[in-house]
C-alpha cells in the first residue's frame, strides 16, 4: 500500500470550515497527518493492483442470479423487463497493468481540502435542478448532503462526498495531480472492476455469495451514507473498502456521448443484482446525485 500526504496551499478558512475539518483530523484520519504543521497534509491511502490477468464481465448464469437477487428483495421483475444487466461485457479474460487506486472512497473531508484550496463550487443542488431530473428521491433527501456556507456537512465528514458531478470529480484529481507532481485521475470501468472483484471472476467483492451485512446497501444499511470503511468484511481481494454499496462511483469511459459509466450499487439498492462489480450504469456527466461519488486511480511511475 502506498499512502500520500499532500501539501495543499493555504489560505484563509471561513470559521465553520476551519471547525469541520479539524473534527475530521481528530477523530476520522488520527494517523494521516504526518508533519508539525498538522493542518496542510491531506492523506490519501492507496492500493497496489498489480499487472496481470483477470476474468472481468459476467455471463448468463451471472445476469440470471443478479435478476433473482433483486426478484426477491423488491417482488417484482423490473429489473428484469428493463434489461438492466443484460448489456454488461461478456465475461472474459482482460490485462491490466500496474495501478494504484484509493483504498476509500474521497470523503466530504477531503473534498472540503480542495473546496478550500482552489475555491470550487462546494457540493449542493437547488430544487428545481434536482426536480428536472426525474428521479424518485424528493429535494429534501438531498439537504443532509448540502454543504452550507462552503463547509461540509459536519454529522457526514467522513462519509463518501456526493452531489458532486463528473467534471467535479475530474477537478480534484487534476488538483492532486498539481499538488503532488503525479498523475491522479478517474479509474476506468475495467480498472474499478478489478479492483473490485479480484482476478477470479466471484459476483462480489468477498465471493459468489450474496450477503447483505457486508456492504451499505438498502438490505441491511441505515438508507444514506456512513463512514467510508464501515464494512471491513466486504472488502475486496485487494484490500479495497466499500467496493459496492454506499454510493455509485464515476469512471472515465463513457456509455456515450455526455453519459459516464457508474459503478458498484449504493444504499439506495437493494437484492442486490447492481452491487456486483461486472454491473454498471449510465448517467449523464452533469448530474449531482446523493447515490454518486468517486475514487481515483494514481498512475503507476
Amino acid at each position: 500500500m502506498k499512502g500520500f500526504h499532500v501539501r495543499v496551499r493555504p489560505q484563509v478558512l471561513d470559521t465553520r470550515a476551519l471547525a469541520a475539518i479539524l473534527v475530521s483530523l481528530m477523530f476520522v484520519l488520527p494517523t494521516a497527518w504526518a508533519d508539525e504543521s498538522g493542518a496542510d497534509d491531506l492523506y490519501l491511502e492507496t492500493i497496489e493492483i498489480p499487472a496481470g490477468p483477470f476474468i472481468a464481465g459476467s455471463d448468463q448464469a451471472e445476469r440470471e442470479t443478479a435478476y433473482a437477487l433483486d426478484e426477491a428483495a423488491y417482488g417484482h421483475s423490473m429489473t428484469r423487463e428493463w434489461g438492466w444487466y443484460n448489456d454488461e461485457r461478456d465475461r472474459q479474460t482482460l490485462d491490466l497493468p500496474t495501478y494504484f487506486i484509493t483504498k476509500n472512497l474521497i470523503t466530504q473531508a477531503d473534498y472540503a481540502r480542495f473546496v478550500d484550496a482552489t475555491g470550487h463550487r462546494a457540493p449542493d443542488i437547488d430544487q428545481a435542478t434536482w426536480d428536472a431530473y426525474g428521479l424518485i428521491h424528493p429535494y429534501e433527501r438531498t439537504r443532509p448532503y448540502a454543504w452550507v456556507d462552503g463547509a461540509p456537512p459536519p454529522d457526514r465528514l467522513h462519509h463518501p462526498v456526493v452531489l458532486v458531478n463528473h467534471a467535479d470529480a475530474q477537478a480534484f484529481a487534476a488538483w492532486m495531480s498539481d499538488i503532488t507532481g503525479q498523475t491522479w485521475r478517474l479509474p476506468t470501468e475495467l480498472e474499478l472492476e478489478k479492483a473490485a472483484r479480484g482476478t477470479d471472476g466471484r459476483l462480489f467483492p468477498w465471493g459468489d455469495v450474496w450477503d447483505p451485512n457486508r456492504l451499505n446497501s438498502h438490505d441491511a444499511g441505515p438508507f444514506g451514507t456512513v463512514p467510508v470503511g464501515s464494512y471491513p468484511a466486504g472488502a475486496s481481494p485487494f484490500g479495497m473498502l466499500d467496493a459496492v454499496g454506499q454510493v455509485f462511483e464515476w469512471t472515465a469511459d463513457e456509455q456515450r456521448p455526455g453519459r459516464y459509466w457508474v459503478k458498484g450499487g449504493s444504499w439506495d439498492d437493494k437484492g442486490c443484482g447492481v452491487c456486483r462489480p461486472a454491473s454498471h450504469h449510465g448517467r449523464p456527466e452533469g448530474i449531482q446525485h446523493i447515490l454518486i461519488g468517486f475514487r481515483l486511480v494514481l498512475e503507476s511511475s
